[in-house]
């Protein structure tokens, strides 16, 4: 799985780890923190939420253009720096007036900028390394390795912002309640219903702190806003740390990728056997093809990136605020972080060449799993769940299926004959494809979980009293993952392989303008969370995963034959 990998590969891959760990703690509670502290109904919130997305992935764009021209690591380098500011700046307490608004947006169009210049740049110097045909054959396998990589951030990210935000919440004497900042934003606006006050005072009177008791119910709502918002923005300061990180990482190994920091113009300069010069015609074609697509991905995405907004008001509102059994490992990211890492010993095992391999593999995969059981049975009987922490399953089920996935195409690439003299893995625009039909089975097991609840505008900002149990969520980004490693890290390593030498920073930037358009889109069923059953948010979805998918299968032909060219 490892073995034959260039060095480059895992130092940018550290170094992209510590960059979306802070990201994702970031975005684990930013939905949750604008309905919080600025009272944002779920469209507003939504806008805000979808437009940064799109900003974020758009400006790769603009950061592939400038890097083909000045080079990646420039960018980058130039890139952390931003996105440190940005994030220095959205981690700082502010009212929740309109002086707080604007140094909020502000933070947020620095981070984009900041990560435009940084995230498709690091990927073109990993596609880059790939060049070499000593390490040509192993491109998939190694992007998978990086997006696995990316994902081990991505993983304690939720379980990391919400410990700083029940830190933040006990030294003010509060507990965290999903309910509280919708009514108490209605007391303070003064539209609040009588039994819903009633139901304000009960759980103020749940919260420990001495001081609590001794207020009114107005200075509490303001008392409590005030402390969550602050304690989310020490969540957003874990961002800070994280790029720190990510920069040391860089610049110590800085050798080990130096040489892949070339673009095609000092390529060709410097006379680089493995710059190759295609014509016009293969140029366009290329390029063609792989706006295609663009296109299709476009709605994987606006599928996909529902995990901060809808799928986690379906956890706030709709799932059960605590579990008990064997769900219980779910919620402990330790407990999950060795389950993980024993899936790759387990591997181990069977991959290793010598006995004293495969032995101490076998020893190590025995003690994870006799620490994740120990943790197990060290959990309390009935353990609380917070909305976000539902965030972190996609990323443990990548981390945990990446060398599966690999093993899979790995063995279809192997089935050699004379009908298929290189092998029957599937292609990265089939996979793509396969894909997009999976993620419509995601929002079928939703709509499920969906029949016969309340709508969110007969809520009105409660909880549903009849919640439904985790397994539907769990199973959802369990779903939602397998499509995801047919489709994201394919796709990257696609790009990586197609894309025109003069338009490689182009291109990368273009596959995550397509996420750009899907993240804004992710929006909509935002924007009908209170306009429409439930149900049909996930069946609306659902149609759009099966109508790309089938759109996909039907360019085929054309798309793998420009490519090929």
């Amino acid at each position: 799985m490892f073995k034959g990998q260039p060095k480059g590969l895992f130092a940018l891959a550290l170094a992209n780890t510590g960059e979306r760990f802070g990201y994702y703690t970031m975005l684990a509670i930013f939905m949750l923190f604008l309905q919080a502290k600025f009272g944002f109904q779920g469209a507003a919130a939504s806008q805000i939420y979808s437009i940064f997305l799109a900003l974020v992935y758009f400006m790769p764009v603009v950061g592939g253009v400038l890097a083909d021209r000045i080079g990646y690591g420039k960018c980058v380098v130039t890139g952390i720096v931003i996105m440190f500011a940005g994030y220095c700046f959205l981690a700082v307490p502010t009212a929740a007036n309109t002086l707080g608004l604007i140094l909020m947006f502000g933070a947020l169009l620095l981070i984009s900028v900041g990560t435009g210049l940084f995230k498709g740049n690091l990927q073109v110097l990993v596609g880059n390394l790939f060049d070499e045909p000593k390490y040509a054959a192993k491109r998939d396998s190694a992007f998978s390795l990086f997006y696995m990589a990316i994902n081990v951030g991505a993983m304690f990210a939720p379980s990391a912002a919400t410990a700083i935000t029940n830190k933040f919440l006990a030294k003010a004497g509060l507990i965290y309640k999903a309910d509280i900042p919708a009514l108490a934003h209605q007391y303070l606006d003064g539209t609040i219903v009588a039994d819903k006050t009633a139901q304000l005072e009960g759980l103020m009177a749940q919260m420990p702190g001495e001081q609590i008791s001794s207020m009114d119910l107005g200075a509490f709502c303001s008392y409590y806003i005030e402390h969550l918002s602050a304690a989310y923005n020490m969540g957003f300061a874990v961002a800070c740390v994280s790029l720190i990180v990510s920069i040391l990482i860089y610049f110590f190994t800085r050798s080990w990728f130096k040489h892949a920091d070339v673009n095609a113009k000092q390529a060709k300069a410097a006379g680089d056997a493995n710059y190759v010069e295609l014509t016009p015609k293969q140029t366009r074609e290329r390029i063609v093809a792989l706006c295609l697509v663009f296109a299709v991905v476009i709605f994987f995405w606006m599928a996909f990136h529902q995990n901060g907004q809808s799928l986690t008001w379906f956890a706030r509102d709709y799932t059960t605020a605590t579990c008990e059994g064997w769900l219980r490992i779910g919620f402990n990211i330790w407990a999950l972080a060795l389950i993980a890492i024993s899936v790759y010993t387990i591997f181990g095992i069977f991959q290793s060449e010598e006995f004293k391999g495969k032995l101490m593999n076998a020893i190590v995969t025995a003690v994870l799993c006799g620490g994740a059981f120990a943790i197990y049975r060290g959990l309390p009987t009935v353990m609380d769940i917070y909305p976000q922490l539902f965030q972190q399953f996609n990323p443990f089920f990548v981390v945990a299926l990446t060398p599966i996935s690999m093993a899979v195409f790995a063995a279809l690439a192997n089935k050699k004959s004379e009908k298929h003299p290189e092998g029957r893995e599937p292609s990265a625009p089939m996979k793509i494809g396969l894909g997009m039909f999976v993620a419509a089975l995601g929002y079928l097991i939703m709509i499920f979980g969906s029949l016969g609840q309340a709508s969110p505008a007969e809520l009105a900002g409660t909880v549903s009293p009849d919640p439904v149990v985790p397994t539907y969520l769990i199973s959802t980004y369990l779903v939602l993952t397998f499509a995801e490693l047919l489709l994201s890290p394919m796709g990257i390593s696609f790009v990586s392989k197609v894309a025109p030498p003069k338009f490689k920073g182009l291109m990368m930037g273009l596959w995550f303008a397509a996420t750009a358009v899907g993240n804004y889109l992710s929006s909509i069923p935002g924007l009908l969370w209170n306009n429409v059953p439930l149900w049909a948010n996930w069946a609306i979805l659902m149609a759009l995963c099966v109508i790309a998918g089938t759109i996909m299968f039907a360019m085929l032909k054309k798309i793998n034959a420009a490519t090929n060219a």
